[in-house]
């Protein structure tokens, strides 16, 4: 079968090359993929900045799709299964983070599209506990977009709890920025997004999804802006999602007192200037968040089951798996919202 392989380390490095389809034995469970998305650490894969543990190895680990073949001591899952999949693909097991199913935080854990080979082809390999079956009424295009759910589900229902008299900001409208907001507002909380002029169309979106503010930081003065919303003290709960320096230390002294800021977005760099003084001073709790575990991947497919978070109206394009090429480069153009390949 087809499949999108980093081949080594470095800028760009892939290219759609013929590899063995996966055979199912054990816990393990064959899926025919429906769609994947372009994660934007991906793109950091793409530019060489991602270190892959591994090369070469199949990209795509937000996925959807149908189960084609179980393992023997599979017992929960079988042929025809409309499914998901999280990421994990093989942990310790021992380790106290693998007894709490903090798997995202074991250090021997491997990935699927990382370690592991991913979900950028006809069929993908799983394990059975990774394996979630969707409802009747979640569409697999949704499904394939529970991955990212489930990295906003992380922060704004475990890590640091948006709650109804919260006054939210979301720093970024990207996918994942977007999907944040949905999951604040399915908590009842108000919920500013803010984003730069480029955004505008992201900003538009996330109103018709329902979220109270949209602020092009560009425009609008953002400080004035929350600090009017929120009787001078601050948002209560900052998502940052964007991966951006500037827009993380402008977002902190936004931050009230003892409030939570959450970094969900990647950085491109190891090491950032960070407002310190702001942390400390403002006493924040400043959390850091890695992924996913299972428990957040349970709240992502209640959420899109519900309704309550609409994970298809951020699909603004679908490529082909032999277009992968052209989907990585409309991604890092920076006009569609989500994209999606299609297996």
């Amino acid at each position: 079968m087809k499949a999108v392989v980093k081949t080594e380390p470095g800028y760009d490095k892939m290219e759609l090359r013929e590899v063995e389809i996966p055979k199912a034995s054990g816990d393990k469970v064959v899926i025919e993929v429906a769609y994947t998305g372009i994660c934007g650490s991906d793109i950091h894969t793409f530019k060489g900045e991602y270190k892959n543990p591994q090369t070469p190895v199949t990209l795509g680990h937000e996925f959807s799709g149908t189960v084609v073949e179980v393992g023997e001591d599979v017992k929960t899952v079988k042929v025809g299964d409309r499914v998901t999949s999280e990421t994990t693909f093989v942990t310790c097991g021992e380790c106290r983070f693998c007894k709490s199913k903090d798997y995202n935080l074991c250090s021997n854990r491997k990935g699927i599209g990382t370690q592991q080979n991913g979900a950028m082809a006809k069929y993908v390999l799983s394990r059975e506990e990774s394996i979630h079956v969707l409802p009747e009424n979640v569409s697999l295009k949704a499904a394939s977009m529970s991955e990212p759910l489930a990295c906003t589900t992380h922060p704004i229902m475990e890590l640091a709890p948006a709650q109804a008299d919260d006054v939210v900001l979301v720093v970024g409208p990207g996918p994942i920025g977007l999907l944040a907001a949905q999951v604040a507002k399915a908590q009842g909380a108000t919920v500013i997004i803010t984003g730069i002029t480029q955004d505008q169309h992201r900003l538009d979106l996330a109103l018709e999804l329902g979220v109270d503010y949209a602020v092009d930081s560009q425009k609008t003065d953002l400080a004035e802006f929350v600090l009017s919303k929120t009787d001078g003290y601050g948002a209560d709960k900052v998502y940052e999602c964007s991966g951006s320096v500037f827009a993380t230390n402008q977002a902190l002294k936004l931050t009230a007192k003892q409030g939570h800021f959450v970094q969900v977005g990647m950085f491109p760099t190891e090491s950032i200037d960070l407002d310190i003084t702001s942390i400390q001073q403002r006493e924040i709790r400043y959390i850091g968040c890695r992924s996913q575990k299972p428990s957040s991947w349970i709240k992502a497919i209640d959420l899109l089951d519900s309704g309550k978070v609409d994970a298809e109206a951020l699909v603004t394009k679908i490529y082909p798996l032999e277009q992968w090429r052209e989907a990585f480069e409309a991604v890092m153009g920076g006009q569609e919202i989500k994209v999606l390949i299609e297996s």
